[in-house]
């Protein structure tokens, strides 16, 4: 499990995720949270508050196994209840990292993770040959 909690500070330094309730929120509306994530002994009130975020979302909420003072001291921010995580691979890695350890619990979502890097991955192709096409310059005849 340390390599999760090495993975999270790994996303602070690339910028890739954002920490605390606010921050959170602000991800979640702004559509760029990939997975958000709640510490083990997240209080009532912060519980209910990501789950409020949720309502619009369709990044999936996990309650990770580890404590708020575990998340800081990876993060490097104290008191950190909740993060989420904005960038499809390290979400990818994340998951896969904690479904090797408990596939009953993370299984599902690290397959749905998995499912929407691959749709990711594929658009960003397409875009690319979308583009080379253009500089190329493919035209169609009208004849």
């Amino acid at each position: 499990m340390n390599k999760a909690l090495n993975l999270l500070g790994l996303m602070r330094k690339a910028n890739a995720i954002r920490i605390g309730e606010e921050d959170t929120g602000s991800a979640v509306r702004e559509h760029a949270a990939k997975l958000v994530l709640l510490a083990s002994d997240a209080s009532e009130n912060a519980q209910k508050r990501a789950k409020g975020y949720m309502y619009s979302s369709k990044a999936p909420l996990i309650t990770v196994p580890f404590t708020k003072q575990e998340i800081s001291e990876s993060v490097g921010k104290p008191g950190c209840s909740m993060a989420a995580i904005c960038d499809i691979g390290f979400a990818e890695a994340f998951m896969n990292i904690l479904a090797e350890h408990s596939p009953s619990q993370y299984g599902q979502t690290a397959e749905l993770i998995k499912g929407k890097a691959a749709e990711s991955k594929k658009r960003k192709s397409e875009g690319s040959e979308h583009r080379n096409n253009k500089r190329i310059g493919k035209r169609r005849n009208n004849a």
